[in-house]
C-alpha cells in the first residue's frame, strides 16, 4: 500500500498528457492510498486483465473486479498492464528496488499431484 504522489502519477500517465482525462486522473490517483502489486506466473497479464474486467465498468462482466465493484469509467478501480513492455515500465516506476517476496509455487515443486 502506498500513496502515489504527483511525480509518480505524472510518470505513470505520461502517455496521456494533453488528453481531457489526464489531469482528473492524476488528481484522483493521488487523492488516496493505492495497493500496488506485481503478479507473475503463466500468462499472468492475460489472467489479471480478465480478472479486472473491461475498462468500462458498464460493459464489464459480473464476477470481474470492475463488473462487481466499479461505478465509473473515468475513475477506474483497477489498472492492469496490457503487455510485458508496459508491465516492465510500470514495475520500474512502482518498485525501483525490486524487493519482492519470493516463494515456491506448486508448479516449482517436483511432487506429483492429482490434476483431475
Amino acid at each position: 500500500m502506498m500513496q502515489m504522489d504527483e511525480a509518480l502519477a505524472s510518470q505513470h500517465y505520461a502517455d496521456h498528457v494533453g488528453k481531457d482525462f489526464y489531469r482528473p486522473t492524476v488528481e484522483f490517483m493521488t487523492s488516496a492510498p493505492i495497493m500496488a502489486m506485481v503478479w507473475e506466473g503463466r500468462e499472468a497479464i492475460q489472467v489479471v486483465r480478465k480478472l479486472a474486467g473491461r475498462t468500462n465498468s458498464a460493459e464489464a462482466d459480473p464476477g470481474t473486479i470492475r463488473g462487481d465493484f466499479a461505478l465509473s469509467y473515468r475513475y477506474n478501480l483497477i489498472h492492469a498492464s496490457d503487455g510485458p513492455e508496459t508491465a516492465e515500465r510500470e514495475i520500474e516506476l512502482f518498485f525501483p528496488e525490486r524487493n519482492f517476496l519470493s516463494y515456491t509455487t506448486a508448479e516449482d515443486l517436483e511432487v506429483p499431484f492429482d490434476t483431475r
